[in-house]
């Protein structure tokens, strides 16, 4: 069931994710908190991953009573952590491979 549940959650991030470019475009400033994905250091890699997956959050759930009600959520549940951190996980995979895995 645990699999299932993590498609679940992979998937419905896919699915989104044409309504989160077209959202983004039609903002008239957007943050360039990504120029790139090259790093000094592993640990500058991880804080990137970390904030990737908090900007793709906020991009999808723009509104703050709504990012509350979530993290309550998360808080309770350390299920949906351990998803959380999952998907740093592979935000930082794709970031190591950026920098050749820093050697």
């Amino acid at each position: 069931m645990n699999n299932i549940l993590k498609i679940i959650v992979f998937l419905s991030f896919l699915s989104i994710a044409p309504f989160q470019a077209a959202y983004a475009a039609d903002e008239k400033k957007t943050e360039d908190y990504m120029p790139s994905l090259i790093t000094k250091t592993p640990l500058e890699g991880r804080e990137l991953a970390m904030k990737m997956v908090r900007k793709t959050i906020g991009t999808i759930v723009r509104d703050p009573k709504v990012k509350m009600a979530v993290r309550q959520k998360y808080i309770d549940n350390p299920q949906l952590l351990m998803y959380s951190a999952e998907l740093v996980a592979i935000e930082f995979k794709t970031i190591a491979i950026a920098n050749n895995y820093w050697r």
